[in-house]
């Protein structure tokens, strides 16, 4: 698995009839500071990140590939123990033979489009008596067609929204986050066009449209953030949800072909993209405001857009919703052990 860190929903699946000026207008505002150039720039003024991880063990969801895998690599790296999630058991044996330290990669096959699968690998982490010091919740999905799955959730829900919810409740509930745990969410710009519209999170039907399915979804990632901040204030545990620019990961390159085309020679690489998961884990910032996201090692606004501050909803009406599709009732989802 592996997130889809592309640019800004706005500039992935522009209408074909759209204003040639607002397309130029969208890029001569965003290119410089969301692809390498960007990075590059910020970079000049950082000071050298020499992380030290030994004795940490890490869950990095989505880590057999791409951003996720390389916020891993650089775990391993700097002596950490990583416990890495994904569909493919062959990708997770690939990725830890491409780490400094194999041995320190711990292969875990779990499919976050399911949430049967999400509750057994608590199980599976449970049994085992894990402590978990840094969780990376990476994985997501954008689909252009509507996929239900057999749990009966739309895909890009479930993946990039539900089951985050769900893996971080059930790992603090049971007490497998240490007490001064980080848990980091991997959102993306595409959060940047859309407020939080808590009912048409899973929404299906007609009124699909996958651009917007991903971005609420992402937009849901820095609430639910927000969130667990208040949640858990003062107790030792941080929360952060970052974005890591336009990268050139082979998800863009599967869900948004003619934008990678078009930018590629200026997208990110994927350890640019994964700096500011490891400058997170390394430093542990503090943050100023609870609803935040961070970006190339900074805190910054979660609202570019006046518009998306327009909303109803809030982090309390989120976790309500995502609590009831949590808790459908057992026949209507696969049997999983307790």
């Amino acid at each position: 698995m592996s997130a889809d860190a592309g640019a800004p929903a706005a500039a992935k699946h522009k209408p074909q009839n759209a204003p040639l000026r607002k397309i130029i207008g969208f890029y001569v505002r965003f290119t410089p500071s969301y692809s390498k150039i960007g990075y590059h720039a910020r970079r000049l003024f950082w000071r050298p990140l020499r992380p030290d991880f030994r004795g940490q063990t890490w869950v990095v969801v989505g880590g057999s590939e791409g951003i996720g895998g390389s916020a891993a690599r650089s775990a391993v790296a700097a002596g950490a123990r990583v416990i890495c999630v994904g569909r493919s058991a062959q990708k997770i044996a690939d990725f830890a033979r491409s780490t400094s330290n194999p041995e320190r990669v711990v292969a875990e096959v779990a499919d976050f489009s399911l949430l049967h699968s999400v509750r057994e690998l608590v199980a599976r982490l449970q049994a085992r008596g894990e402590t978990i010091d840094v969780l990376v919740n990476n994985v997501g999905i954008q689909k252009r067609d509507q996929i239900l799955t057999s749990e009966g959730f739309e895909t890009s829900f479930v993946t990039n929204i539900l089951s985050h919810y769900v893996f971080t409740r059930d790992l603090l509930a049971r007490g497998l986050l240490a007490s001064d745990a980080i848990v980091i969410e991997t959102s993306s710009g595409g959060m940047y066009n859309h407020p939080l519209v808590v009912k048409d999170l899973d929404i299906t039907g007609s009124g699909y449209v996958g651009v917007r399915a991903y971005g609420l979804s992402k937009r849901a990632q820095v609430v639910l953030t927000h969130h667990w901040r208040r949640r858990f204030a003062g107790d030792g545990r941080r929360f952060y949800v970052m974005h890591p620019g336009w990268v050139d990961t082979a998800a863009v390159g599967r869900s948004m072909p003619r934008f990678r085309e078009t930018l590629k020679s200026v997208l990110r690489k994927d350890p640019q993209g994964a700096d500011t998961i490891v400058y997170l884990a390394a430093t542990r910032p503090p943050q100023r405001s609870d609803e935040s996201i961070w970006f190339d090692r900074k805190e910054r606004t979660a609202h570019i857009f006046p518009r998306t501050l327009e909303t109803a909803d809030t982090p309390d009406s989120l976790v309500a919703y995502l609590e009831r599709h949590a808790s459908r009732p057992n026949d209507q989802l696969p049997e999983t052990q307790p």
